[in-house]
């Protein structure tokens, strides 16, 4: 069976998954075709939200990895990580599910595979710290 402490350990290994897949996506979304299109402010915001989103996931990791004691044991500050983490997941998949539409997506079975992987990530993600924060508020 595993433990919250393994858990949490897999979660915050997670978030390294997810960079790995954002990293393909300028490439996999033609970017390089589709930011020349817009405006020059619109296309500097897409990057510094990529850029942003990208920081958060990083910072998500490493605090799951280098709070994950305090996590454990319930410590205020790092429950409420937790809980900003499990919303986070929750609302990302609330977009996939509600928002985006799978015509959005390119066709091809590799971004097929690489949508439903994500996705069970972002379940499982949501899923560990949401479990942590209900857990340690029981």
């Amino acid at each position: 069976m595993l433990t919250f402490r393994t858990l949490l350990l897999l979660a915050g290994l997670g978030h390294f998954l997810v960079l790995a897949a954002s990293f393909q996506v300028p490439s996999r979304l033609g970017w390089a075709e589709e930011l020349p299109r817009l405006r020059p402010l619109n296309r500097k915001l897409m990057w510094v939200y990529g850029a942003f989103t990208v920081l958060t996931i990083v910072a998500f990791g490493v605090m799951t990895l280098g709070l994950r004691e305090e996590m454990l044991r319930g410590d205020r500050a790092a429950v409420a990580i937790a809980a900003f983490i499990a919303v986070f997941w929750a609302a990302r998949l609330g977009v996939d599910v509600f928002y985006f539409s799978h015509a959005d997506w390119p066709p091809g079975r590799a971004v097929a595979v690489g949508h439903v992987l994500l996705v069970a990530l972002f379940s499982f993600q949501t899923a560990v710290y949401g479990s942590l924060v209900v857990h340690h508020l029981l």
